[in-house]
């Protein structure tokens, strides 16, 4: 929808830097890391602009977010750019929810918005799942033998990081009050953008976890808010686990438990161990919902891309 020469253009910028700098960090609450992905993506376009259509970057208004426009950015983002399906999809939707949050700020913004919210991106092809079998995850849980202190810390935090299906982060974020053994026994666990969930243990983990507090948080009750599940020592403080200390514990996990099953990937990572306990509940026939909700997805279309057919047995 063109305007013409009379009618105002909304100012681009000004909801850009709004959107970047306001709503995502402060409404939002996205993560650092989330909203540079979104500033690349829109920069991305704003370059396609500038170096493709010859538009000088102070010109650039929202009647180049036309459809044609939107268009001609995914063919050459595909054609010229060589971009990967996924690439393409993500800049895509990035960028029509930044025309979403202006539309909804600019009622004038409405059509541009409706007219750029069916365009496709090109098709993924889908990958396999990869996630570990019941004799490599027995196998990785297992690597730890017990003999000394680090050694039985971390075969207690992959087996809870296995049995919760939680994201590494929210597994270093817990205290020792997102813990509760007593029947029910279960975990509360904060995810994305703070939201909390609460998740079931099993009792081998709750028998686990009872010899790890007796061990490792024997004096903790006092400060049970602040103290973390899983630490390390530092100049006499207990500081949480890094997610970069886990990630290189389920790698050593995956390095020793291969002297006893080869057949462990040698990309043994932190989410491969999340999929594989999402696997195994729907290989047992949890309705895929339950899942959503132990694994904290936002909806069935995350959790559905992840698996296939139920397998038979």
């Amino acid at each position: 929808m063109k305007r013409t020469p009379q009618e105002p253009t909304s100012n681009f910028w000004g909801y850009a830097r709004n959107y970047l700098h306001d709503y995502l960090p402060h409404v939002r609450s996205m993560a650092p890391r989330s909203i540079e992905s979104y500033r690349i993506s829109l920069e991305n376009y704003v370059n396609y602009l500038v170096i493709e259509q010859h538009v000088h970057r102070q010109d650039i208004s929202f009647d180049h977010f036309e459809r044609q426009f939107l268009k001609a950015w995914l063919a050459w983002m595909q054609q010229a750019k060589e971009y990967q399906p996924a690439t393409i999809g993500l800049r895509l939707s990035a960028v029509k929810a930044f025309l979403r949050f202006a539309s909804a700020e600019d009622l004038s913004l409405v059509a541009v918005y409706q007219a750029a919210k069916n365009i496709k991106a090109p098709a993924q092809p889908r990958k396999p799942i990869e996630y570990l079998q019941e004799n490599e995850t027995a196998a990785v849980l297992a690597a730890f033998d017990g003999r000394d202190l680090k050694s039985r810390r971390n075969r207690i935090l992959l087996i809870l990081l296995y049995d919760s299906g939680a994201r590494v982060g929210e597994i270093t974020a817990l205290t020792l009050d997102d813990l509760n053994l007593e029947k029910p026994a279960r975990l509360t666990l904060t995810g994305k953008r703070s939201k909390s969930r609460t998740v079931p243990l099993g009792e081998k983990t709750v028998e686990h976890l009872k010899v790890y507090l007796d061990e490792f948080h024997a004096r903790s009750a006092a400060h049970r808010a602040t103290c973390p599940l899983f630490y390390s020592w530092h100049r006499g403080e207990a500081i949480a686990l890094s997610s970069d200390t886990v990630d290189a514990v389920l790698k050593k996990a995956g390095t020793l438990g291969r002297e006893q099953c080869p057949s462990i990937p040698g990309n043994l990572n932190c989410h491969m161990l999340r999929k594989t306990k999402a696997m195994d509940l729907y290989k047992q026939g949890i309705p895929l919902p339950l899942i959503i909700q132990l694994l904290g997805h936002e909806s069935m279309s995350t959790t559905s891309a992840f698996y296939p057919l139920r397998p038979s047995t």
